[in-house]
């Protein structure tokens, strides 16, 4: 259904503007005049008009809607909340293209309205839900068209948008704690960093000239000090160039196959950094292959779409290599311990899970011990960061102290030279 931008007078004389979905000109007007809003003017909106032109062009519905920047403006808190919402009325007997239409009014981020209104007017015109939602694969992945579709065809699809929901939530929450906990070490670089520069560049050649007019032989380390404060206030646009091309160089390096291979091996091997990227992985990967199983996906694709939620090559080639061995009918515990990525305890509960048919349940248990395995990795890994970074910022300023105060202890042998 079309969503139209529009401008009015209300009832009390005021102007008055908004967006509404309606099935033609006509019908908004009619609509708005309920409210008590007289038209003055009004355009189909910038999604609607792309997605018309695009409908035009394909002879139908677009398969995929570009979004472009819109899809920064929806976040994944707002995506489950809305999942969550519709288990809610569709739970309560409300059937799906009701519930759906009840959704798109409450919305308030057009950027989430807009498709949704398009997911609704699929579904009116007898399209499959997950069919529906697979056409915006920038707001809704292959995991949750799997696991709507699975819901769908087994019927419970009330059940799987509560679960969907809850791993939604669960993975926001995950990710939340791992980016909190960068936030502290990385503003005490950038911070660090900064005050370094300003030391280095303004402050340390106003206190330093004087020793170097003296003509007397400094210390090694205050001579030390004083080339790399001559060097750096000299050559920092060479030097801040040099970080940021090495940056992109990096970047494009690690993002590369060859590179991304190298790169993800060598962090999985780091002391600290390693087994904390590694519990991440396989929390993420066990509540995924979980849900979606509980949900009624096949092993297969399951495995797979669980394979993409991991952040790591490494351990992505080891799932990889499980649903071959799986495919030939060999259990998933036995391919994952030969993988030799996976810790003992994990392994140990799909073991039991599958032999006990309840490997849904036990995945799930994997995931929540893994999850509270990272609140503790986090901790010691923050707690470590913290007074390491501390020893080296104040390393480099207790040098700098020295390197000034010893010449200055020192000032009545500065008096000429020798």
């Amino acid at each position: 259904m079309p969503m139209y931008a529009f401008k009015g007078i209300a009832a009390n004389g005021k102007s008055t503007n908004g967006t509404r979905d309606a099935e033609s000109p006509k019908a908004l007007r009619q609509a708005l005049r309920k409210d008590g809003v007289s038209v003055t003017s009004f355009e189909l909106s910038k999604a609607s008009r792309e997605g018309k032109a695009q409908n035009a062009a394909r002879g139908g519905l677009s398969r995929q809607v570009d979004l472009g920047g819109f899809i920064g403006g929806v976040k994944k808190t707002e995506i489950a909340t809305l999942t969550r919402q519709l288990a809610t009325l569709i739970k309560a007997g409300i059937p799906l293209p009701e519930s759906l239409g009840a959704m798109v009014e409450q919305i308030v981020n057009l950027r989430l309205k807009t498709p949704m209104s398009e997911v609704r007017t699929a579904v009116n015109e007898g399209t499959s839900f997950a069919d529906a939602l697979a056409r915006h694969p920038k707001l809704f992945d292959e995991l949750y068209v799997s696991m709507v579709r699975a819901g769908e065809i087994s019927g419970n699809l009330d059940e799987v948008l509560t679960r969907l929901a809850e791993f939604l939530e669960s993975s926001q929450k995950l990710k939340s704690k791992v980016q909190s906990a960068m936030i502290y070490p990385g503003v005490m670089v950038v911070v660090g960093s900064v005050i370094m520069f300003v030391l280095m560049i303004k402050v340390i050649p106003n206190i330093t000239s004087m020793f170097t007019q003296s003509g007397k032989v400094l210390p090694l380390n205050t001579r030390f000090l004083i080339w790399s404060s001559d060097f750096l206030g000299k050559n920092i646009l060479w030097i801040l160039m040099s970080i940021f091309a090495s940056i992109v160089l990096f970047t494009k390096w690690k993002n590369s196959k060859d590179g991304r291979q190298v790169w993800d091996r060598l962090t999985l091997r780091l002391p600290v950094v390693g087994q904390l990227v590694r519990t991440v992985n396989i929390s993420r990967f066990s509540r995924t292959l979980g849900t979606m199983l509980q949900s009624g996906v096949p092993m297969l694709r399951a495995l797979d779409t669980a394979k993409q939620i991991m952040g790591n090559v490494v351990l992505q080639q080891a799932i990889e290599e499980a649903k071959r061995a799986v495919t030939e009918g060999e259990s998933l515990a036995v391919t994952l311990r030969k993988s030799g990525q996976f810790p003992p305890t994990m392994i140990h509960m799909v073991a039991v899970g599958e032999k006990a048919g309840q490997l849904e349940q036990m995945l799930e248990r994997v995931a929540m011990t893994y999850e509270s395995e990272v609140d503790t990795k986090l901790g010691r890994f923050t707690a470590l960061l913290e007074p390491m970074m501390l020893v080296i910022m104040g390393g480099a300023v207790a040098f700098i102290v020295f390197s000034i105060l010893s010449p200055i202890m020192d000032l009545g042998t500065l008096s000429g030279p020798k």
